[in-house]
């Protein structure tokens, strides 16, 4: 049976291989121009025509519709599901194998299913770390979007960009793509939902469009989760049981049931993620004072992040957010002893939390006016355990040289200085002066 991408394909080659004219398909309930209206795409049948016509061609109006019978569209639809569960909860890779057998079975009959497995495949690479693959995969989508907005809406590709060039280091094009997004958000007026919040993390991890930030993080009132892991792997297991046993409806119900168990928390997380970098980006600027938002922000963060063991590391990110407010706040007794909590959860990690909670540490021995070069090439040591093409590698290099250079060690702020560079995949052997004013434009 004929099985071409739109309804209008399948309407007409259904009707040529029952060798009917327009006429004869339309009978005497519609007009044989209206039928022609439908196979060129320019008309989409009413859920009355679509049953009209599939019962003069002998399939059923679900295949009609969807290019798909009835009992494959649910098994579509459950694999679909169980490669959602996988990304949010489970092994990212499994999830992008699952939507990639999606799209080899639905191939070229099915577009619109395929470009959502397409989706599904760009965001398991993003979630795999493999930022350069899922950009490739993302823009092809955005193209692909551009051609068929039938498909694909293009908002949520540019914001899945946006976060991934700013992850891999290129800002301007991420914070291009921001405003982008931004544009379209202001012209729809919604601060609410998944998209908002989207869409306000990735703008805030760019550091830009922050007044929508703020009015999406209003919008979201207080902040607060509870981890339903066991029940999301709980209701997972017992849909894969439900299929097992060939009961798909109820297999793709409960798999529902698995998905809308975990939609709260992956709000709340990417809610204190956001209120988490807005901490950061005041706590940094000198010229803010608005410490009382950020040390209200950072402690939410830390209060939601606390509550997820999964999320270790970015708990302890947000702890160093704090401990960076509480001392610009004046409080270094807290914030020493909000990094060490940091360190603490860390056990002996390392990496850019590691370093930037050390680098805190630092700022408060020389703002005592003791001697921070331990403290500095502890953390050091941390930034040196590997090699990352990442802003946030790069920002911490950049942070460290500047207390370099206020312990006093010149040539230690000039080398930290290089690694900021290069860990944006700038290569250079310049002197430490020139350095400085490269990462000062």
């Amino acid at each position: 049976m004929p099985s071409q991408g739109t309804i209008g394909d399948r309407v007409r080659g259904l009707r040529l291989s029952r060798r009917m004219s327009q006429a004869q398909l339309a009978g005497p309930d519609l007009s044989d121009s209206y039928v022609s209206l439908i196979e060129s795409g320019k008309r989409t049948p009413t859920p009355v025509v679509a049953r009209l016509l599939a019962e003069r061609l002998g399939c059923t109006t679900e295949f009609l519709l969807h290019g798909i019978e009835p009992r494959q569209r649910i098994d579509t639809e459950l694999g679909l599901r169980h490669a959602e569960l996988e990304l949010h909860h489970g092994d990212p890779a499994v999830a992008g194998d699952r939507f990639g057998d999606i799209v080899k079975a639905a191939g070229e009959d099915n577009a619109m299913l395929a470009a959502h497995a397409r989706l599904g495949m760009a965001r398991a690479l993003e979630a795999q770390g493999r930022t350069g693959s899922a950009v490739e995969s993302y823009e092809r989508l955005r193209r692909e979007a551009a051609a068929h907005p039938e498909r694909l809406a293009d908002l949520p590709l540019t914001i899945a960009l946006c976060r991934c060039y700013q992850r891999a280091g290129d800002r301007l094009r991420a914070r291009d793509l921001g405003a982008h997004a931004l544009a379209q958000a202001e012209q729809l007026g919604f601060v609410e939902g998944e998209l908002a919040v989207d869409l306000a993390l990735a703008l805030v991890e760019a550091e830009t469009g922050l007044p929508y930030v703020e009015r999406v993080l209003d919008a979201a009132g207080p902040v607060t989760a509870t981890d339903r892991s066991s029940e999301v792997l709980a209701l997972w297991q017992a849909s894969v049981t439900a299929a097992e046993g060939e009961d798909s409806a109820l297999a793709v119900q409960l798999a529902e049931d698995a998905l809308a168990a975990g939609r709260p928390a992956r709000m709340a997380l990417r809610s204190a993620r956001i209120a988490m970098h807005w901490a950061r980006i005041t706590a940094a600027d000198p010229e803010d004072t608005d410490l009382d938002r950020a040390n209200q922000l950072a402690e939410t963060a830390t209060d939601v992040l606390a509550g997820f063991p999964a999320e270790k590391q970015e708990h302890a990110r947000s702890l160093v957010v704090l401990s960076h407010v509480r001392f610009r706040s004046g409080d270094a007794e807290s914030a020493t002893e909000l990094a060490e909590r940091a360190l603490n959860l860390l056990a002996g990690g390392r990496g850019t939390t590691a370093a930037a909670a050390y680098m805190v540490l630092a700022e408060i021995a020389l703002a005592r006016s003791e001697d921070a070069v331990p403290t500095l090439e502890r953390a050091q040591d941390m930034l040196d355990a590997g090699v990352s093409l990442e802003r946030d590698t790069a920002r911490t290099w950049r942070t460290l040289g500047d207390l370099w250079g206020q312990a006093g060690a010149i040539d230690r702020q000039a080398g930290a200085y290089r690694r900021a560079l290069e860990a944006v995949g700038i290569r250079v052997n310049i002197p430490g002066s020139t350095t400085s004013a490269v990462l000062a434009r």
